[in-house]
C-alpha cells in the first residue's frame, strides 16, 4: 500500500510503499503524534523514513492501485 507524508516547508511529499495494512500505519502515526514525537515508517525494501511529528503536515494512506497500460475506456 502507498503512504504519502506531507512535510512542512518541503516542496515534495515523501512517498513509500509499505507492506503494512492501513490500520497498522494509522496506529503507528497516532502513536507517534501522542508519544515520542518521531514518525518512523519502513518501506517494502527495508528503508526507514523518520520524520519529526512537529514537521508532518499530513499523512495519506491508500491501497496501491494497479496502473492501467495503454488506452482504456473507464
Amino acid at each position: 500500500m502507498e503512504v504519502k507524508i506531507g512535510v512542512q516547508y518541503a516542496p515534495r511529499e515523501l512517498v513509500l510503499e509499505s507492506g503494512q495494512t492501513p490500520d497498522e500505519v494509522e496506529k503507528v502515526v497516532t502513536e507517534a503524534i501522542n508519544g515520542d514525537g518521531v514518525l518512523t515508517l519502513t518501506d517494502e525494501k527495508g528503508r526507514k523514513v523518520i520524520v519529526p511529528v512537529t514537521k508532518v503536515a499530513y499523512v495519506e494512506i491508500a491501497e496501491a492501485s494497479q496502473r492501467s497500460v495503454g488506452f482504456t475506456a473507464r
